[in-house]
């Protein structure tokens, strides 16, 4: 973890200097936490390291531009992900300023988090405000805790585990945990969160968990820690609870004029406002054509991102997740503009339409959706299947995914690998640039198969390796931690 730096206001300050000043998250908090005002800023200052986890965002870009769905114009050093050409240093990023696209980004970010979520847990219980609001305080706090403790697992395997505040930079060296510790922790983290009594949806403020989105962590993180019963056991609570559904069309779960609606779907998502001073991200901008040429697209938009053509054929043709892509686009005089000519780099230039903002001159209108029902039902359907099989129940999950995309219901009869294959691939589908499909590879094994055939005439080969399961640690922090060392396969 990094050092932490600690404040020091200078004793040498003439004797007219004076600074009144509350600090918010630093160590120096004896002061502070003594009110609900005092709480609610703690809390959302614990909100803050999600929002510089995906400005960049690391936390889709990591895993996007590593996976063999999406990826970028190798302009500097973006390439690097998909090449498989990072080092512990993180040079290139750090060289080029794109920290922020960065694995380092998220392990920042990440213990940024959990140490002003520490505060509060530690603080809050004894602050002088409505108890009621004081215990929801506290479970957003568990729960921010929890999603911290699981980005950074699942890119970088064994972690430190920080559950107290630091007092002292002494307390802020930490040795690492094993993966089944930090699963522990964060199962722990959620109870505390469900049972903090967060309101349930529609009566939750906009990017703020609701109960059932406690629970829909719960399910995620237990998939990834393979424990079957628990992801099974909490996405069905979520299904039942009733409180969330699937958009009739898929489309509008992306839409910029639909944001609001959607949220019936997107339980829990980074959100983004067209204000400015305000938190916004880069998707719109790299997801459109270059040079701002398609309306449609964004007011301001690169192209520097874009789906392998390998991607977009995977699809049935009558799959409406499909219409979330496209071959080509419309230009500002109204012509259409060729595939071969959507991009210098590739006549095979395939668009993404996930992130389009067509009328926000400051800021973006759409949301990176973190936690989306469909996930509920395609994590209950490979938790039914890993524990019973192909299952009626686990085919009437993924058949409700299916039937939103306008496909017919899956092939009866499947082997159970061949059923657990059809949710991975279903996944694929489903949750393209939301940073999901790089974590489906390398929790399934299959990253090492699947990898050195997403290639195209950008990307001829991709030199993938069995230590790109995880990201080394930042040299930054084992220079910073002597308690921590590098992960085994990048020693």
């Amino acid at each position: 973890m990094k050092k932490i730096l600690i404040p020091i206001l200078t004793i040498f300050c003439l004797t007219s200097c004076q600074l009144d000043e509350s600090i918010y998250s630093s160590i120096y908090t004896e002061a502070f936490y003594k009110t609900a005002s005092d709480a609610e800023k703690g809390l959302i200052a614990a909100y803050d390291p999600l929002a510089d986890m995906y400005s960049g965002p690391a936390m889709t870009l990591v895993p996007d531009f590593s996976d063999d769905q999406t990826y970028p114009r190798g302009v500097v050093g973006r390439n690097t992900l998909t090449l498989f050409t990072y080092d512990i240093n993180y040079t290139v990023q750090k060289s080029n300023s794109r920290t922020n696209e960065s694995p380092q980004q998220i392990w920042i970010s990440g213990y940024d988090g959990i140490e002003k979520a520490n505060w509060i847990i530690a603080k809050v219980p004894s602050a002088n405000m409505d108890e009621t609001r004081k215990k929801q305080i506290i479970g957003e706090a568990y729960f921010l805790r929890a999603f911290y403790e699981w980005a950074l697992t699942k890119n970088f395997g064994d972690v430190p585990l920080k559950t107290t505040p630091s007092y002292s930079q002494a307390d802020a060296i930490v040795g690492k945990s094993s993966r089944a510790d930090v699963y522990k922790q964060i199962y722990s983290d959620l109870d505390q969160a469900f049972n903090a009594g967060l309101p349930s949806f529609p009566a939750v403020d906009k990017g703020r968990p609701s109960k059932e989105v406690v629970n829909a962590l719960y399910a995620k993180a237990a998939l990834y820690n393979e424990d079957w019963a628990k992801a099974l056991e909490k996405a069905q609570a979520v299904i039942t609870s009733g409180k969330y559904a699937l958009m009739p069309d898929v489309r509008n779960v992306y839409r910029y004029d639909q944001e609001d609606a959607a949220r019936i779907e997107n339980m829990w998502a980074y959100e983004v406002d067209p204000i400015s001073p305000g938190r916004s991200h880069q998707l719109t901008g790299l997801c459109g054509p270059a040079g701002s040429a398609g309306p449609e697209y964004g007011k301001t938009t690169f192209g520097s991102m874009f789906a392998y053509m390998s991607f977009y054929r995977s699809f049935d043709p009558t799959d409406k997740r499909r219409l979330l892509l496209d071959t080509n686009y419309v230009d500002k005089s109204g012509k259409i503009v060729a595939q071969k000519n959507v991009t210098p780099i590739t006549a095979d230039g395939v668009l993404i339409k996930k992130y389009q903002d067509p009328v926000s001159t400051i800021g973006l209108i759409p949301n990176i959706p973190i936690l989306r029902l469909a996930d509920m039902y395609l994590i209950a359907a490979e938790a039914e299947a890993r524990l019973n099989g192909a299952t009626s129940t686990a085919y009437g999950y993924i058949n409700t995914v299916r039937k939103r995309a306008g496909l017919p219901d899956l092939q009866t009869g499947l082997s159970k690998d061949a059923f657990i294959d059809a949710v991975i691939q279903e996944r694929a589908w489903e949750f393209f640039a939301e940073g999901d499909r790089w974590y489906d590879l390398t929790r399934t094994g299959k990253y090492l198969t699947v990898i050195p055939k997403a290639v195209n005439t950008v990307y001829p080969t991709r030199p993938i390796q069995t230590k790109n399961k995880y990201f080394p640690i930042p040299q930054d922090e084992l220079n910073a931690n002597p308690k921590l060392d590098q992960n085994p396969d990048w020693k």
